[in-house]
């Protein structure tokens, strides 16, 4: 999951050497936080929060062959 997240924010930004993932594994869930330059901010949640409910679905769709529930969490 960190390396889709990371991928995809990479590619979305100006500054892609200042994208940091972390990923939190629980017993049932995965929490992925992406942090991204104050600058790229925008660029990463959309208008009206699009590209952010996108990268969601996407993570969300790799992790059903898990059976994970995953939250990814912008910072």
């Amino acid at each position: 999951m960190k390396e889709l997240v990371e991928t995809i924010a990479k590619s979305l930004v100006d500054n892609p050497d200042k994208v940091q993932v972390n990923e939190v594994n629980g017993e049932q869930s995965i929490i992925v936080e992406l942090r991204v330059a104050p600058e790229d901010m925008g660029k990463v949640i959309g208008k009206q929060g699009r590209i952010a409910k996108a990268i969601r679905t996407v993570v969300k769709a790799a992790a059903v062959k898990e059976n994970k529930r995953v939250v990814v969490e912008i910072i």
